[in-house]
């Protein structure tokens, strides 16, 4: 059956579950040295209209470490609705790839990718949600704190679209999750009603008080306080977020085993300051390379022959 990667709202708490669990089982295959060829001869497509580091290389690590390979799309060069109408690409490279993930602005183009694909569209980040991100955190936390359930997630800042993924991913995996968000900051009321659609038994928590939001956290979160398309708007961002800082102050007001988490790349001392950025409660970069370990558990899912 064909599935895409487009939401975390698309997946049921049993395929996030299956995700993370498959996740593991690869990188503790990989750490007793084996690497088995779930995907010989299968090719991914990248296109990226975005500039990419983590989601670009752990991307292409993923595909080669199951035993296939990628091929590399900048966005300028395929023009997406410019040069050629989204439908008509999505028709022509699903004769060339098994698979096609996509970093782009516009969440639509993703959408209409996956209704004209007939090959699996995955979502490498857009502007409404970032699930591969989300989900590799959550095995993150899950390596780190055990099962998710019930464990306090707190993210500090915009409530953007790693945020919205966050969200969804604790709904998925019974994880508590709060959104710290000055005015005007806050998770806009078309998620919110999806949000309540989906999971209408799970309130989103609101806190604008960073202080009280992260007391008895077990993470706390933060990203950068403007992504990429609102640098116009660094200034005013930067003086709606100065009291939402995360640093030594607040953590300390979280659980003493708390752990910081940062999907990168950050500002210094903008939206966190660095003796947290690489402190011992810091888990960036544990964070990062999980994104490596769950995408290869996501190619499996989406283009090995048997479902996890």
């Amino acid at each position: 059956m064909l599935r895409h990667f487009v939401d975390l709202f698309d997946l049921t708490p049993e395929e996030a579950r299956a995700l993370i669990d498959r996740a593991i089982e690869l990188k503790r295959t990989e750490r007793l040295g084996g690497r088995p060829p779930l995907l010989s001869g299968r090719t991914l497509g990248l296109i990226f209209e975005k500039p990419s580091l983590r989601t670009r290389v752990s991307f292409e690590a993923a595909i080669a470490r199951l035993g296939g390979n990628a091929i590399f799309l900048r966005g300028e060069d395929v023009g997406l609705g410019t040069r050629e109408s989204v439908v008509d690409f999505a028709r022509v490279i699903g004769q060339y790839v098994d698979g096609l993930a996509v970093r782009t602005f516009s969440h639509t183009t993703i959408e209409e990718l996956a209704s004209a694909s007939a090959i699996p569209i995955i979502n490498a980040l857009s502007d409404a949600s970032h699930p591969c991100q989300a989900m590799a955190d959550f095995l993150t936390i899950e390596e780190l704190k055990g099962s998710p359930r019930g464990r306090k997630v707190v993210f500090v800042g915009d409530g953007n679209n790693v945020a919205r993924s966050l969200a969804v991913a604790s709904a998925l995996l019974e994880a508590e999750f709060v959104l710290c968000a000055p005015a005007g900051y806050e998770f806009h009321a078309d998620f919110q009603g999806r949000f309540a659609d989906r999971f209408p038994g799970i309130a989103l928590r609101l806190e604008r008080d960073p202080r009280t939001a992260v007391s008895g956290a077990d993470v706390i979160y933060t990203d950068v306080w403007a992504s990429m398309g609102q640098e116009h708007e660094a200034v005013r961002r930067r003086e709606a977020f100065a009291r939402y800082q995360v640093n030594e102050s607040l953590l300390s007001l979280a659980r003493e085993d708390v752990i910081f988490l940062h999907c990168l790349p950050a500002h210094r001392e903008e939206e966190v300051t660095s003796d947290v950025l690489d402190g011992l409660h810091s888990k960036v970069l544990l964070q990062a390379a999980n994104r490596l370990h769950f995408q290869m558990a996501l190619l499996v899912w989406l283009l090995g022959d048997t479902p996890t």
